[in-house]
Order: structure tokens, then sequence, then C-alpha cells
């Protein structure tokens, strides 16, 4: 049994859905299919919940025609007989349409989950819908019924026992040989929708994978497998056909696009091979991430996180215990939400890293009760791996570097434009 993830680039128009059910058909294997939200529809929904949190319902309900028109043009354009999609669609839409103009948006994360997971469970039925009608036999399962969590709303962690008990039970593939289920998204132990945050559809698969017991997961992506660097921001990418685990939650702690954070460790835990493929070129094979390799990764890899806050720390008084000051900054962050991706201390003062979230604002509060505070925005930090000065001064030309930091074979820079200074 294998498992394939398709991102919201794969399901973002009829073309790209009529690809996977070419790549579903190649497949010799049980297929156990993980699909995201269509395109930008996260997005989307996020701002029909921004506008449903201001008791907005007009400009909620507004935004999620927009949403439901894209669906359907796309149905339109996919189906031989629209009316099999239009039917998978309609009650899911009538579902939202009721919440937004009869609830309350009390809770932004609960109402989040509520809300926003539904953009998985409408492209899962549309998928499905279409493989049946192309003679592709499937079944559809909603994994806010089977992928239990805890409740920790839009960053819920997966219950692994209690999971494996419910996918074991609604899976049969002596019955089925392919079953399409969401990403991102899981339940509660009360039946409350979660979301394992966001890009977190990789995560499913890996842990579907592991569950499971998977020979491989495959995630389908827009590029070529794993690049060195993101060809929109970096010229003369390369190709990496294979890394270790490790390489690859490195990779993924600096913040590569690439994969998930939580993607390796069910993967690792089993020793399941996870292979990055080309969406567009299916017969080629892409990159693998697994226990060993026989080549080292032997080009430079540049990762560039945008929209970075440095946070610095102060005591009133200059009575500074370090150790106390940086275990109460991290504890105040994490209880914010915020991942910190960088540190520095000084004499009297903590620097910390993190990225720019709704969530910004509340940490600075609370940390003014105990520090002074500062702060710099709009940054961007930069991380090497096979750092030498070349690339260095290539990659931080005309840019003001706020804090760097080096070690023998890697570097990271926070830095911004120099007229982003005052």
């Amino acid at each position: 049994m294998k498992v394939y993830k398709f991102g919201g680039a794969s399901v973002r128009s009829a073309e790209g859905i009529r690809n996977i059910a070419h790549i579903v058909s190649m497949a010799d294997n049980e297929l156990f299919i993980v699909v995201s939200a269509m395109g930008k529809t996260t997005n989307a929904l996020e701002i029909v919940l921004e506008n449903f949190m201001k008791a907005d319902h007009n400009a909620a309900l507004s935004k999620l025609k927009e949403i439901e028109t894209y669906h359907s043009e796309i149905i339109t354009e996919l189906f031989v007989i629209p009316k099999n999609g239009f039917e998978v669609i309609e009650s899911l839409f009538i579902e939202l349409k009721d919440y937004l103009t009869n609830s309350i948006g009390d809770d932004y994360d609960r109402c989040y989950d509520h809300l926003v997971s539904y953009g998985e469970v409408i492209s899962t039925s549309i998928v499905s819908a279409f493989l049946s009608e192309s003679g592709i036999e499937n079944k559809w399962l909603d994994m806010r019924q089977l992928l239990v969590t805890d409740s920790n709303f839009r960053e819920a962690n997966v219950r692994m026992d209690e999971s494996q008990k419910r996918l074991q039970k609604a899976i049969d593939f002596s019955e089925n040989s392919i079953f399409i289920g969401q990403g991102f998204i899981g339940t509660n132990i009360k039946g409350e929708p979660t979301t394992l945050g966001r890009e977190g559809s990789d995560y499913t698969a890996a842990v579907v994978g592991n569950l499971l017991n998977a020979s491989s997961v495959s995630i389908w992506k827009d590029v070529p497998g794993i690049l060195n660097a993101d060809p929109r921001l970096f010229d003369n990418t390369v190709l990496i056909p294979e890394m270790t685990y490790l390489d690859a939650v490195e990779l993924a702690y600096s913040g590569a696009q690439i994969i998930h954070p939580k993607t390796i460790k069910p993967l690792q835990n089993k020793n399941i091979p996870l292979f990055v493929r080309p969406f567009g070129s299916p017969s080629e094979a892409g990159s693998v991430i697994k226990a060993s390799t026989e080549k080292p990764i032997n080009v430079p890899v540049l990762i560039l996180r945008k929209n970075q806050v440095l946070i610095t720390v102060r005591p009133h008084d200059f009575s500074f215990v370090l150790e106390d000051s940086l275990s109460k900054t991290i504890f105040t962050l994490n209880k914010h939400r915020l991942k910190v991706s960088l540190i520095q201390s000084s004499a009297i003062s903590i620097s910390v890293c993190v990225d720019n979230t709704r969530y910004l604002e509340g940490a600075l509060d609370e940390l003014r009760n105990e520090f002074n505070v500062s702060y710099n925005d709009n940054l961007e930090l930069l991380t090497i791996r096979g750092i030498t000065n070349e690339i260095v001064d290539k990659t931080t030309k005309n840019r003001n570097i706020l804090v760097s930091q080096r070690t023998r074979k890697s570097g990271r820079f926070l830095m911004t434009d120099i007229d982003k200074i005052g």
C-alpha cells in the first residue's frame, strides 16, 4: 500500500484534477490519497472567517459565494455530467452558509478549524466524484471522523493510537483499492473539527503512512523534486535526488517549504521512504528522503524565511539572569503560538526571531510586563547549509544584517534592505 498526497496547486484547476486521475490510473498498488484544498481556497476561507469574527455576515457570505463560484467553474469544465460534481458540494455550501448565518464568532481558533476545514472536504468530494466518473473506483473518507487529535485548535497534535483504531476500522483494501481523505484536518475526542497547522496535509500523509504501514509516501509537487533553493527566489537551482531524514528535519526546521516540519518523524519511526515527485512529469523520479544515502548533499542549500520579526528583551532594572529571562521569554512566545527560529543573547539582553503572525501583539504585550521590549519587523532569515564566503557575499550583498550566526558548515543571517532600518 502506498500513500499519495496532492497539494492545493495540483487541484487548483480542472486540468490538474485530470492529471491526478492520470497518475492514480498508473498506480499498481493499493492507494490512500490525501488531498488539500483547491488552489488558494484556505486563504479565501480565512477572509470569510475574518469577516465572520467581525460579525460582518454579508461580507462573509459574499466571499463564500466567490469560493462556491470558483469550485462550480471547475466542476463545469471537469465533469462530463456536471451534475455529478454539483451534487457532492451542494450540501457542504449549505452547511457553511448556515454556520455563517446562525453562529457567533466567539473563539477564533475553534471557529477557524470548523470553517476552514471545509476547504479539504469540498476538494476531496470533487476529486472522488471525478475519479468515479472516470471509471476509477474509490471510497471517500471524512478525516474529521477518523484522525483523532488533541484540542490545540489550529495546530493540533495527532493521537496515534486512537487514530489507528478508527482508520483500520474504516479501511478494507479487499473491498476498495483506493481511498481518498483530506489533509490538514482531524477531530478532537469531542468530535469538534481541528486542523494540524498550515501546510499540514504533508503531515497527514505521513501519519496515514505510519498508521497503515505504507511501503512509501509520495508528495506530488509543482517542482522537479527537492531543490537546493526556492527557484522563485534564487537562480540556478539544482535537484537533490536523495537526502536523509536528518537532513530533511534540519531543512524543514530552517523554513524549507518543500516539507512540513512534522512530516518526517512518523515516517522515520517506521523507515518509510518519502518521495517528492513532479506533478507535471509523473514518470520522473524526483527526490527521496530515507534513512541513509549513498552520497551526502554536495551542493549549498539556501532557505529564505520572509516576514520575520526580531524581538529584543532587556530587564527594567539591569538585574538580568540569562537562564530565568530566557525561559520566561520562550515560555511566553510558546504560549502565544510563536515559534522561535533564532536566539542570540548578550550580557543584558535576549534577541529572538519569530514569524510575524496575528499572535505577535499579544506576546509583546505580555513580555512588556517583565522586560523592556523592542522589535524590528519586515525581516528575512536566510539559512545557508554548505556555507562559503562567496555564497554569503552573493546572497547578502547590499543587505543590512542585524544578526549573523555561523558554524563550520552553516550560517544564518537575519537581514533587511538597507533602507528599511532607521
